[in-house]
């Protein structure tokens, strides 16, 4: 049966919560979200999105609601990183690990996503991607736009749509054309994602920082992953 995507990550949003907070602020930020599903209706979904966010940022500290967000993120299987985590710890080399995981995403845009030599170097060239780009100590990942939809999101000149077509969250890609909108916060929801995956190679806690975001009213989402 296919997971049904607003159940899963409400009780992970739940979970993260009160695991950081307490039970109260828990029942308070989760507060109108009782019986959701994919089946909810969609403007509803929304603005309840929006008045928890609002919810968090106003009960919880900045660093706090950020670990809540990452917690929430889906996650690149650590089964599929082993290799990589293997020639960290025995070369030490985040420059190898970069490498690796930047072969691994241009043949997943060539293999999974069957995108033209000439589309996977426009990818490339804008610094997007699993691997990211070094800038000193840290990491600076740019996700790609949804895979369905980066052909659609390359030629698109409408800003509002761009940004929409961007994100691979379906609450924010409605709320983005629709509106109301919603805290920036979220947003640490998908930094959570290279979160993990470096905390799986390096086998150590990292701090992520929000860079841009679709939320912000930028065209991407970038993150810094801090190394050291």
């Amino acid at each position: 049966m296919p997971t049904d995507f607003e159940k899963t990550w409400l009780e992970k949003f739940g979970v993260c919560i009160e695991g950081e907070t307490n039970a109260e602020i828990r029942k308070k930020v989760m507060a109108g979200s009782e019986g959701f599903s994919d089946s909810t209706d969609r403007d509803k979904v929304i603005e309840w999105s929006k008045g928890a966010m609002d919810r968090l940022d106003e009960l919880v500290e900045a660093e706090t609601s950020r670990r809540i967000m990452t917690g929430c993120s889906c996650q690149y299987p650590k089964n599929d990183l082993q290799d990589v985590r293997k020639r960290y710890e025995e070369t030490g080399d985040t420059d190898q690990v970069i490498g690796m995981l930047q072969e691994r995403f241009v043949s997943f845009l060539k293999d999974g996503l069957n995108l033209s030599d000439g589309m996977i170097a426009d990818i490339v060239d804008r610094g997007w991607g699993l691997a990211g780009v070094r800038d000193g100590a840290r990491i600076i990942a740019t996700k790609i736009p949804k895979s369905a939809y980066i052909k659609e999101y390359l030629e698109e000149a409408d800003p509002v749509k761009k940004r929409a077509i961007y994100c691979h969250c379906p609450r924010i890609r409605d709320s983005l054309m629709t509106g109301p909108n919603i805290s920036s916060t979220y947003c640490y929801c998908g930094a959570g994602y290279y979160k993990g995956i470096w905390e799986e190679i390096l086998q150590r806690p990292v701090r992520v920082e929000l860079l841009k975001s679709v939320l912000k009213g930028d065209d991407v989402c970038s993150v810094a992953i801090q190394l050291s």
